[in-house]
């Protein structure tokens, strides 16, 4: 069940996140929490900042391999360099599905895209619950078709008792070959324990962990990784050579294999 309660006492997870990215859509509440964020990892805003570059990255890149459909999960608050916007670039016919389980996210990305021509939908709707989330997709997302899946800075809210792993393959079971799974999660470094467990405390997420780059790369199993495989997200296919920032997020694109001559989906 999506969650869909509003208090602007709590800090709310995508509030944080947009604070973090420099936007406006937050209250005292998440710019206090941030900044006890920024007190145990002085490179958190700098390794949000790298992951939404990320995203705009791993976008262009779908883009350019064919990909025209996208299902953004926990997509969070709208901000610049949205998916469709990328997307769009390369092609303005790309249609993208943006999900999130509150309901803030979603009244303010709706107002945002009332005027996108209907390549674009908002869901209202849990990642967690991949029957609901897929189902309803298919009134806008032909999975006969390439689609990409985008699970950008989200998992790490998905704890290991609500079986992330399981609930990722689920989703990966349903990509067409020839689709794209895109993630980018916290590895456990110094300091991301402390800070899950702020989240799982005093924030509106019902838990939330670091893992393991092995846990991470598990995600993908039964993909391929694309070049250069699971890598820091500054690292991912960056836009220049020489030295980058070391965030706290890695980042991964794999690609489902094509079936062979008479095999089915």
């Amino acid at each position: 069940m999506a969650e869909q309660n509003f208090d602007p006492t709590v800090p709310n997870v995508a509030r944080v996140y947009d604070f973090l990215l420099g936007g406006k859509d937050n209250f005292a509440a998440d710019r206090e929490f941030a900044t006890r964020l920024l007190e145990i990892r002085a490179d958190t805003q700098m390794t949000v900042r790298e992951n939404r570059t990320f995203l705009g990255r791993v976008v262009t890149f779908l883009a350019s391999q064919g990909v025209r459909q996208f299902l953004d999960l926990g997509t969070g608050l709208p901000t610049s360099e949205n998916v469709h916007q990328v997307a769009q670039r390369v092609d303005p016919e790309a249609r993208v599905v943006y999900v999130d389980n509150d309901l803030v996210v979603v009244r303010h990305a709706e107002a945002l895209l009332a005027k996108n021509d209907g390549k674009v939908a908002v869901m209202h709707a849990d990642l967690r619950d991949p029957a609901e989330v897929l189902g309803a997709s298919q009134e806008f997302i032909d999975w006969t078709q390439p689609v990409a899946i985008l699970m950008l800075a989200i998992l790490h809210f998905v704890p290991d008792s609500e079986s992330p792993h399981r609930v990722v393959a689920q989703y990966a079971d349903w990509l067409p070959p020839g689709g794209y799974l895109a993630v980018s999660h916290a590895e456990l470094r110094e300091g991301v324990d402390e800070i899950a467990r702020m989240y799982t405390a005093q924030a509106s997420s019902r838990g939330a962990q670091g893992r393991t780059r092995a846990d991470i790369e598990r995600f993908f199993t039964g993909l391929d990784l694309v070049e250069p495989g699971l890598v820091t997200v500054s690292h991912w296919r960056p836009a220049s050579p020489g030295q980058h920032a070391d965030p706290w997020f890695l980042g991964g694109v794999a690609r489902k294999r094509l079936c062979a001559a008479g095999e089915g989906h």
